[in-house]
């Protein structure tokens, strides 16, 4: 007998991933299978890969769509680009660029790991420093996780940029973009970013099960002579089959194909700049109601705010687990847990993907009664208020599709 049945109503979930899927996507993936090899999917394909680029803000990158979770994605981006024994300076910020620094090791890179306190971002003056003193090149790449899930730290991606300008350095820079692409400003073209990759069921609002990757025409090059050994996510056998028109080299997910295009055209009917400005709607309000419960935002500087979680702290008399657990069990609301060195002491608001202003109220409503619940000296309603204020005075009109519709 299960444990848990059936709860009246939606499920809340604000989870940093994954999200909330719109039902567009959801009718769009309501179909039977097909046969890859006929024309329909590769069409399909093509506009995809044309269409993703648009998120990525690229011209030049070639994407892949693999059938992978963002592991696969880190995966694909480092063993096509580099080979066993090279050297990567990768950024350890919290439980995710430690669990990609973890892979780097096992996949037998010299990993030189700049470590940060967890709530704060990527020491870039230890980049400069190491950047300008590899005189004869060894360090083959730079590896950063844009946006850390389990601090809410956003890390400056164009002062990396700079750094490795103003060095002179060759070395790739390959970007962990998986709560961040679709949902913060992301611009691989201008900021010289060789491999980035995210997951489907992250901002793109898709269940999870594709990993995708943008490479530079550089990350390309550095392909042709890499070493890594790679089967499944070849790039080499991905270009074979897309000079040849038929774009997959083995069998594709239909369902999220279909449910992919749909989330793009409502990305796009939506605008990507207004879906950033939306997002920052979103992790503003969130910060001002932690601030008016009398909590402190993990992320230790404004800088580093995240606009797509907040990893909220707790006072040490009470277990963040306990907040998760409680809110799930009453009230049907996932929140997320403090991971790894965090654990007990945060938890995970999530607000990123298809969301809106008035779905975060009713989760950030419910933060507060489980707050209270819990024990902790909250004043009902003064969280809600403080991002009510701010949302009513910063949410733009809805666009409607005609100007008659108005009257």
């Amino acid at each position: 007998m299960a444990d848990y049945v059936y709860g009246p109503g939606r499920t809340h979930l604000f989870v940093p991933g994954p999200v909330n899927i719109p039902d567009q996507v959801i009718r769009a993936m309501n179909r039977n299978n097909e046969d890859y090899r006929s024309p329909a999917v590769p069409a399909l394909t093509k506009t995809l890969l044309e269409d993703i680029k648009q998120i990525f803000k690229t011209t030049t990158g070639t994407p892949f769509l693999f059938p992978t979770t963002g592991t696969g994605a880190w995966e694909s981006a480092l063993t096509n680009t580099l080979s066993p024994g090279d050297r990567i300076v990768s950024f350890l910020i919290g439980q995710f660029s430690l669990l990609w620094i973890d892979q780097q090791q096992r996949l037998n890179f010299n990993v030189d790991v700049v470590e940060s306190d967890w709530g704060q971002g990527a020491d870039l003056a230890v980049l400069d420093y190491k950047l300008r003193t590899d005189t004869s090149h060894t360090i083959k790449a730079i590896c950063i996780v844009h946006n850390e899930t389990a601090t809410g730290v956003t890390n400056d991606l164009s002062a990396v940029r700079k750094i490795l300008d103003k060095n002179r350095h060759p070395a790739l820079l390959l970007v962990d973009g998986v709560s961040s692409i679709c949902a913060l400003d992301f611009r691989m073209d201008e900021w010289g970013v060789d491999v980035a990759l995210t997951g489907s069921q992250k901002a793109l609002s898709l269940p999870t099960g594709l990993g995708i990757v943008c490479a530079s025409p550089k990350a390309l090059e550095a392909s042709k002579t890499a070493k890594s050994v790679r089967v499944f996510f070849d790039w080499k056998d991905y270009l074979k089959f897309y000079k040849m028109g038929t774009y997959w080299p083995y069998t594709p997910s239909i369902q999220l194909l279909y449910g992919l295009r749909a989330g793009l055209d409502l990305i796009f009917e939506e605008g990507l700049e207004n879906i950033i400005k939306r997002h920052n709607r979103l992790g503003t309000a969130t910060r001002l109601a932690v601030e008016a419960w009398g909590l402190k935002n993990c992320t230790q500087k404004e800088e580093w705010f995240s606009d797509t979680v907040t990893a909220v702290v707790v006072p040490p008399y009470i277990d963040s687990s306990e907040i998760v657990k409680h809110a799930w069990k009453r009230y049907n609301l996932s929140l997320g847990l403090g991971l790894n060195k965090v654990a007990g002491k945060v938890f995970r608001i999530g607000h990123l993907g298809n969301l809106n202003e008035l779905q975060l109220m009713g989760c950030l409503s419910g933060v507060e009664m489980v707050l209270k619940d819990i024990g902790y000296p909250v004043k009902l309603g003064s969280g809600v208020a403080a991002a009510a204020a701010y949302l009513s005075n910063s949410t733009p009109l809805i666009p409607l599709a005609r100007t008659d519709q108005l009257q």
